[in-house]
């Protein structure tokens, strides 16, 4: 074999063994062991689900909002072109002025007695240095007479009436007791009207019993003891006012004799009606203030006109510029009507006495008739 021979064979040998190399080599890589990715935990993949749930409902929400906000703005002006400016505005201002409907009036004014009137404003023309103010009033008929019924004039001792109704208020409300004792004081003793002036300082006397001498005899000092007791006329005056009382006002202590208390004749019938129809008491009190307006003593004035059988549940006042009777009358067939009467005068002129007589006479034989 000669030398060239034996090198192809070397090269074949050489290149069978790099052959058989390979083939170990690639049958040793097939069997090396595939490495795997650990496998993610439970809590893991819920947190990741939990992410993406998330992401997915943000931007279905942006998605929507987008939609809606469209829509919505192209309603908006579709609805805002049809609307009248000048109507919308006057529709606003419509809703914004609507108001409850006013209570009814206390005062069922029908119609006004323009005869009894007439007659009132000539017997008043024939006392000339005189000025009568007035205000009666049928509240089942409405039938009333207003003169100057209005007009501020100074109270005197009918003062006492929304007084007295202002005592059983503080009996209702717990504030007092009609059977308590009260102790007339330096402070509130006082001349003019009343028994109670002529008893001595410390005296006590029950409640209900100095309510109704302030009444029965318009005693001056029972008044005054009645006032303090019940916080003054700072207390009275909003009581009064929450009452609806405008003009019925107490500046002074009884007796008053500058006319400085003052009301009003229409006034002093609202108070009355109020107080009939249980606006201001219980029945029980109601009753018993009418009870006790009834024994009033001075019947010289509004009681003179009444006729036969008719009752009055009044009080009266004067003082030198100014007399006056406020009461309720009934007459024998069930009717009744209301009557306040207040006569400005010269000083203790006795025509204004004369001329409230005139005046009650009068009215009792209008509705007689």
């Amino acid at each position: 074999m000669d030398l060239s021979e034996r090198r192809r064979r070397a090269r074949e040998r050489q290149k069978q063994a790099r052959q058989a190399e390979d083939v170990v080599n690639l049958s040793s890589q097939k069997s090396k062991p595939v490495k795997r990715e650990k496998p993610q935990s439970g809590i893991t993949r819920s947190f990741l689900l939990l992410i993406r749930l998330v992401i997915l409902a943000v931007g279905v929400g942006a998605i929507s909002g987008t939609i809606l906000a469209f829509f919505a703005s192209e309603t908006y002006l579709s609805d805002s072109s049809s609307i009248n400016p000048e109507e919308a505005t006057e529709t606003e201002l419509t809703t914004d002025t609507e108001s409850p409907p006013p209570p009814p009036p206390l005062l069922p004014l029908n119609q006004e007695i323009t005869d009894l009137k007439q007659t009132f404003e000539r017997l008043g023309s024939e006392q000339d240095q005189l000025n009568p103010t007035a205000f009666i009033i049928d509240v089942d008929s409405g039938e009333y007479v207003d003169l100057q019924g209005n007009t501020t004039v100074s109270a005197a001792s009918t003062i006492k009436l929304p007084i007295l109704i202002a005592f059983f208020y503080a009996w209702e409300q717990g504030e007092l007791e009609l059977d308590e004792r009260l102790t007339m004081t330096e402070d509130v003793k006082v001349g003019e009207a009343g028994r109670m002036q002529y008893d001595d300082v410390g005296t006590e006397y029950v409640a209900l019993e100095t309510a109704t001498e302030m009444i029965r005899i318009s005693d001056n000092t029972a008044t005054n003891m009645i006032m303090k007791r019940v916080g003054g006329k700072e207390v009275l005056n909003q009581l009064f006012a929450q009452w609806g009382l405008e003009k019925t006002r107490i500046r002074d202590q009884l007796p008053d004799v500058e006319g400085t208390n003052t009301t009003s004749p229409k006034e002093m019938v609202e108070l009355l009606v109020k107080l009939e129809k249980g606006e201001l008491l219980s029945a029980r009190s109601r009753d018993k203030v009418f009870e006790i307006l009834q024994t009033t003593e001075t019947d010289s004035l509004l009681p003179q006109g009444l006729g036969d059988g008719a009752t009055i549940a009044h009080k009266t006042g004067h003082i030198g510029s100014v007399v006056g009777d406020v009461g309720i009358i009934n007459r024998p067939n069930g009717q009744r009507y209301f009557a306040a009467i207040l006569v400005e005068r010269p000083h203790n002129d006795s025509h204004a006495n004369e001329l409230i007589r005139n005046y009650s006479q009068h009215t009792y034989q209008y509705f007689e008739h």
